[in-house]
């Protein structure tokens, strides 16, 4: 079985791959945020026509299970070097996010288990 690397050895890559090429005074913030948008509309746009049940067999279908993993890949190549530049660490960022959104949304009946949740943007 293959080893996942983990956030720090991706960012490290990420960061030697745009120095070898000369592209950090590119990397910028702002660059890197509208890059992170363009990455995520194009993850979108596989998913735009779609019906509900169509967009959930997108990966029974090898060419476009392909474009979704490749889009995926770039939205987090563009997160992981913003928060490389901006020195937040997305692991952190998140877990405080998820409690935030605890406190904020708490479950139905007091309880703390999972719940209908559709996700931890939460706003």
């Amino acid at each position: 079985m293959t080893k996942h690397p983990d956030l720090a050895q991706l960012q490290r890559r990420l960061a030697e791959f745009a120095a070898a090429r000369n592209w950090q005074p590119y990397h910028t913030p702002k660059n890197l945020a509208t890059a992170l948008s363009v990455e995520a509309a194009e993850l979108v746009e596989i998913f735009q026509w779609l019906t509900p049940e169509e967009s959930a067999g997108v990966m029974g279908d090898p060419d476009t299970a392909h474009r979704v993993r490749d889009e995926v890949a770039d939205v987090l190549a563009y997160l992981l070097q913003l928060c490389e530049v901006l020195g937040v660490d997305p692991l952190t960022a998140l877990a405080e996010k998820i409690e935030r959104n605890e406190q904020r949304f708490p479950a139905p009946g007091g309880g703390d288990t999972g719940g209908d949740d559709n996700g931890v943007g939460g706003g």
